[in-house]
């Protein structure tokens, strides 16, 4: 289902004021594993949102550019998302011949998403020729991760070859702190962006220290789909007794695992908090989730030395308050307090008065962060 929302060409500033929209504007495509998020911003600074949709990843591109185009602008740079930099991007790029390149190259370190966006770069060449195109890495917010996180515990050599802690949601991570650090809050924070992907990070003054996930998305805490970290003697165990192969472990643990595979239900978190009492393992996919997360904002706060604020984003994090009440009910110790009127409203603050730690609950907006990095790339 596809789904705008249009504005007019007078457009309100964050200062209150008023500015006429630019006519040569920025398409920012997020594509998912099976959608694509698209939105389209005019030049200003700040960029400023016009039209949104989500489609289906088997709708393709065309319906994203008849939508954007709609209102009557003319599409001068594209931002795309893109989940993995590898080892050799770590901040916003223009994208040439050579990155394409690049990117097809490093694609061994994210098969699930990194082929497909490197085909819709390529596709919006051809129904755009000569528009510039601008990636933006998932990665790169994580990319001064101290030694201590960053390399894996592995044989040296390999972190020669670029296999190390990459960290993803980095769009979205980024996000958050500007929206916190415009709050006035700072310090020691712990970001939780709680989706159908899902991860932690920890932020000390607005770098990333730490993250649950790793060399892919699939690792840290359990997931929609995803089962998060497992034990390494799991895979060869199956491959003797099952004759489980190195696709077949790949598939089970992107998209047959976490709460689908606990609950075995394709339901979303908040269906089954909506009908718990009929399965009990919906009940219990829940509280493994909840009781992952938990154990991750522990972990997180040890490598903070402690924790100031505590933000919730993401489709769950954002929206169900009962999810965060159950995560947050025996953090107590770390200051950690919930107003439970507050929560049940979704924010912005849900932490009690008084509370050591600020709890808030963050909409982020990864595209925004694709738009003004496009912008500051290519000129309009």
């Amino acid at each position: 289902m596809l789904r705008t929302v249009y504005h007019s060409s007078l457009a309100e500033g964050n200062s209150g004021g008023y500015h006429l929209i630019s006519m040569s504007a920025i398409l920012v495509l997020n594509a998912g594993s099976s959608s694509l998020k698209f939105a389209l911003y005019d030049g200003g600074n700040p960029p400023l949102r016009h039209a949104s949709g989500k489609l289906e990843r088997t709708a393709g591109l065309e319906p994203a550019l008849r939508q954007a185009q709609s209102t009557g602008q003319t599409i001068g740079a594209v931002g795309h998302r893109i989940v993995h930099g590898g080892p050799t991007y770590f901040e916003p790029t223009r994208i040439t011949p050579e990155v394409i390149a690049e990117l097809r190259r490093l694609s061994p370190f994210d098969p699930e998403h990194l082929p497909a966006e490197v085909e819709l770069i390529e596709a919006v060449e051809k129904k755009l020729p000569g528009v510039p195109q601008v990636a933006c890495f998932d990665t790169a917010f994580h990319r001064d991760l101290p030694d201590v996180s960053r390399i894996l515990p592995i044989p040296w050599r390999y972190e020669r070859l670029g296999v190390r802690r990459y960290g993803f949601h980095g769009l979205s991570y980024a996000s958050v702190v500007e929206q916190l650090e415009r709050e006035g809050l700072r310090g020691r924070m712990i970001l939780a962006h709680l989706g159908s992907g899902a991860s932690l990070a920890a932020v000390h003054d607005g770098k990333c220290i730490d993250t649950t996930m790793a060399f892919t998305p699939a690792s840290g805490i359990p997931m929609s789909s995803r089962s998060g970290d497992l034990d390494p003697g799991l895979y060869p165990y199956l491959a003797r007794t099952e004759g489980m192969t190195p696709d077949q472990w790949n598939h089970m643990v992107h998209t047959q695992s976490g709460i689908q595979g606990i609950s075995g239900s394709s339901k979303s978190v908040q269906q089954l908090v909506d009908f718990e009492g009929e399965n009990p393992r919906f009940g219990l996919a829940l509280r493994m989730f909840c009781y992952h997360v938990r154990k991750a904002i522990g972990a997180t706060a040890a490598a903070l030395g402690g924790v100031d604020v505590l933000a919730f984003s993401g489709g769950i994090g954002e929206n169900s308050a009962s999810i965060r009440s159950t995560i947050c009910s025996e953090l107590g110790f770390l200051g950690i307090e919930l107003d439970s009127r507050r929560n049940s409203e979704n924010g912005p603050a849900i932490s009690s008065v008084g509370a050591r730690v600020q709890v808030r609950v963050i909409r982020t907006d990864e595209e925004l962060q694709i738009a003004r990095s496009t912008r500051h790339l290519v000129e309009l």
